[in-house]
């Protein structure tokens, strides 16, 4: 446990076994621009006292808004099942099993959504998670680029902006060449995608549905980017990938989600989880950890961890990765959420988010001033077109407790009147009905 000091006595201990006279010439080394001023704290209060004024500035917040807000982060349905198994002390409080024979409940948690998520993507292999939706795109870009030995990856910009900004941040110091082809009114320029991939390419990378909620098959994609020598990388969204084309019957070598969608709440943007999923080529390319089922030497079923490469596992400058924790929590919500709806419930759950957001946006479209962006197939989210900026829209419903969506002119130039509408199926069609007629009144006005 380490030393704290209390006294003045326990302090003048501290530094002279540190070495120096005084905690100024402890911190001198830090310049004085970049040492922490005065922290001007109020006096202290009683636990009483704090909850009132945490109760106060909690009411601040704008509650009971019926959202349409999407954009990679949706409001699904939490059985309370998933609160209540995820909270027992034996998960809740579990770090990472180093120790496997006091960890095998928390190894077959992590070894079932491994495998979940095989099921879920198509693919061979999935890892025990990294952060979230964002690192697991940057950790594929850097998979494909140690297996082919290549610096040059070609993006689509209907990717994730929230995604690319992460990757451009992951990456900065390092020689990489990132290409980002343009889209076509929200969706995905294929072409311009493959005209971009040759002999330099690492990998080419997309999401399915895009940021602008379209689908597409990047089969032939997929298939030019092979031919060329370089990776296909998938991003998907869970819940649609229930009744959607699989990454892998796509051709895609490594598939990455954000996993909030499957029993993660929102919680004001994290944690979350990252799922990363890979082709078996690749599997010792892939960071974090494995877990494996065995059988010791009575033939009795076990779980341990396998194909370590994190840093910490002796593997230091060669590790994969310096992911230094896991989200196994969050895995262990999404298992159970998963293992609670069954394969039939996720098709169904897909099919009404994907049922009401057309119902929405016909509703929508109907409006006098409203087009959809484009005709491309979506699921449970889509763009319009208003006659007025979209984030003033935004603006003048929110005073009538309703969130249509979110102005795209936040990441994309030229698309102020675009706005992004997601439904999920907690969306009715009553609340459909409304926000359509509440956004009429608002163009009116």
């Amino acid at each position: 446990m380490p030393f704290v000091p209390h006294t003045e006595e326990e302090v003048r201990r501290m530094l002279a076994v540190v070495g120096v006279d005084s905690v100024d010439e402890l911190f001198s080394v830090i310049p004085e621009s970049l040492r922490a001023g005065a922290l001007h704290l109020p006096p202290g209060l009683s636990e009483m006292e704090v909850l009132e004024r945490l109760r106060r500035l909690s009411s601040k917040n704008a509650s009971g808004l019926t959202s349409f807000l999407g954009a990679g982060f949706y409001d699904h349905h939490i059985p309370a099942a998933v609160d209540a198994l995820s909270s027992r002390g034996e998960f809740f409080t579990a770090y990472t099993p180093y120790q496997p024979e006091a960890s095998q409940g928390a190894l077959q948690a992590v070894f079932e959504y491994q495998t979940a998520m095989t099921r879920l993507s198509g693919m061979a292999c999935a890892n025990a998670s990294v952060y979230d939706g964002g690192s697991a795109m940057q950790e594929a870009v850097m998979m494909a680029v140690r297996q082919t030995k290549r610096r040059k990856v070609v993006i689509s910009e209907a990717t994730s902006p929230i995604y690319r900004t992460m990757l451009d941040s992951y990456t900065s110091n390092l020689n990489l060449e990132l290409v980002t082809t343009p889209h076509k009114n929200g969706v995905t320029d294929q072409e311009a995608l493959a005209a971009a991939v040759d002999g330099e390419t690492a990998a080419v990378l997309v999401q399915n549905p895009n940021f602008f909620g379209c689908v597409s098959d990047y089969t032939e994609l997929f298939a030019k980017a092979k031919a060329a020598g370089a990776l296909s990388i998938m991003s998907f969204y869970p819940v649609l990938q229930a009744v959607l084309k699989t990454p892998a019957a796509q051709g895609a070598d490594i598939a990455v989600a954000e996993g909030q969608s499957l029993g993660i709440p929102l919680s004001f943007g994290g944690p979350y989880l990252g799922i990363m999923c890979c082709d078996k080529k690749l599997v010792r390319q892939i960071p974090g950890r494995i877990v494996g089922r065995t059988a010791d030497k009575d033939g009795r079923v076990g779980y341990v961890l396998t194909l370590q490469a994190r840093e910490q596992h002796i593997r230091r400058q060669k590790a994969t990765s310096n992911i230094c924790s896991n989200q196994a929590l969050c895995a262990l919500r999404a298992i159970i959420h998963v293992c609670l709806l069954g394969k039939e419930g996720m098709q169904r759950t897909a099919a009404l988010c994907i049922e009401r957001a057309h119902q929405c946006a016909e509703r929508l479209a109907a409006i006098p001033g409203v087009e959809m962006l484009n005709s491309a197939p979506f699921g449970n989210e889509f763009a319009v077109t208003l006659p007025i900026p979209a984030a003033v829209a935004v603006d003048r419903l929110i005073e009538r407790g309703f969130v249509p969506g979110f102005p795209l002119s936040a990441y994309y130039e030229g698309l102020e009147n675009a706005l992004l509408v997601a439904c999920t199926e907690k969306t009715t069609t009553e609340q459909i009905g409304v926000m359509a007629e509440l956004l009429k009144g608002a163009l009116n006005a």
